[in-house]
């Protein structure tokens, strides 16, 4: 009787596969899971991947203190509130040239990106800004104000406090 030798395959040892099986195999496995991350994926379109920002209304309360020309400027907000003899006006702080912060000086508004200067009514000084900033709707509310950022009104509009 010869001896076993380690060529000799027992009948319970399983079939190799061949190679091309093993790529055709290797190939649909890549394909389903490609499939099923582009399925997770299509699942989270409905939830909107949104940053939450703060609203567009806001109240605020002016300092008593607060003398005429004087710009008053929430925390966190781009808006720049005055008060006058003539009322409460609200002017934006987004530059009109590429959307910069503007900053307070001294009777006036610079913007530090590209030098476009604004007077305290928004109209432009210095360009390269091309257009006056823009003023908010402001409406009384008892000793506060609501400032809209949605709604522009004319430059000049004024409510009494």
């Amino acid at each position: 009787m010869s001896k076993p030798t380690s060529t000799t395959r027992s009948r319970l040892d399983p079939e190799p596969v061949p190679r091309r099986d093993f790529l055709g195999i290797a190939s649909l496995a890549a394909a389903a899971s490609a499939m099923l991350f582009g399925l997770v994926g299509m699942l989270r379109l409905p939830k909107a991947a949104v940053v939450a920002s703060p609203s567009k209304k806001f109240t605020v309360e002016l300092p008593d203190s607060l003398a005429g020309g004087t710009p008053f400027i929430p925390p966190g907000r781009s808006v720049a509130l005055f008060r006058d003899e003539e009322g409460v006006y609200a002017v934006s702080l987004i530059c009109t040239h590429l959307g910069c912060i503007i900053k307070a000086a001294a009777g006036e508004f610079e913007c530090p990106c590209h030098g476009s200067k604004f007077a305290l009514d928004g109209a432009v000084i210095k360009g390269p800004a091309p257009s006056a900033l823009p003023w908010f709707e402001v409406v009384p509310r008892g000793d506060q104000f609501v400032v809209d950022e949605a709604t522009i009104v004319p430059q000049g509009t004024k409510v009494t406090a």
